[in-house]
């Protein structure tokens, strides 16, 4: 059996982020590790067996991403902060992976990212991800970028629709989200494209790869 490889989580302490970092956990070919931003958070993961690595979205982060193989980007401000961690942060943590050569780039993102006019409350938040969404695709880096509907904290089915653009507004839970992150880590997976996802019908692992 092959080595497993390093995965870097940013935003491994959030509600989406804990999900990936559980499912990584239990990958055959991949193992987290968690980026975050209090010592005490560091020493939870630790405690968990998981390697945890201390950066701030808003400061250098060319430490943390060395040794890592790819990286997921499930960090958010939680609209109190978007310029500085939704798009600078998220831009900071491109360059970063670009100087340590990462293999891939998984992106979350948000619908709407293309069209921050759809929401006058989230307005700058889109605008803020979108930005990073361009930037991350200028980088020369090989991405996925996803785009979910609303977030939910249902149990996860495991089932998604999946397109470039679904033109409707409905959720899906972080579950399926984080599920559909870390199956786009795999090479044969949506190279350098982005779509939206939603809560649906077809198995995650097929979704990605039709």
């Amino acid at each position: 059996m092959s080595e497993k490889k390093n995965v870097l989580v940013a935003g491994a302490n959030g509600s989406t982020g804990r999900i990936i970092i559980d499912l990584l956990k239990k990958s055959e070919k991949y193992q987290p590790i968690a980026m975050v931003r209090k010592p005490e958070q560091k020493k939870q993961f630790e405690k968990e067996n998981v390697s945890a690595v201390l950066a701030d979205l808003e400061e250098d982060l060319n430490h943390a991403v060395k040794g890592a193989y790819k990286v997921i980007f499930a960090a958010g401000s939680g609209g109190k902060k978007v310029i500085e961690v939704d798009q600078k942060g998220a831009k900071r943590f491109t360059d970063a992976s670009k100087n340590a050569e990462v293999e891939k780039f998984v992106m979350l993102s948000s619908m709407g990212a293309d069209n921050p006019g759809i929401s006058e409350e989230l307005g700058d938040y889109l605008r803020a991800k979108g930005n990073a969404d361009d930037y991350l695709q200028n980088s020369g880096l090989a991405y996925t970028i996803v785009r979910p509907g609303a977030l939910t904290d249902e149990d996860g089915s495991g089932k998604i629709q999946l397109k470039e653009k679904l033109d409707k507004q409905e959720s899906i839970s972080r579950a399926n989200v984080a599920r559909t992150l870390v199956e786009v880590l795999d090479d044969d997976v949506k190279q350098n494209r982005i779509f939206e996802i939603l809560d649906g019908e077809t198995p995650i692992e097929k979704a990605v790869r039709d």
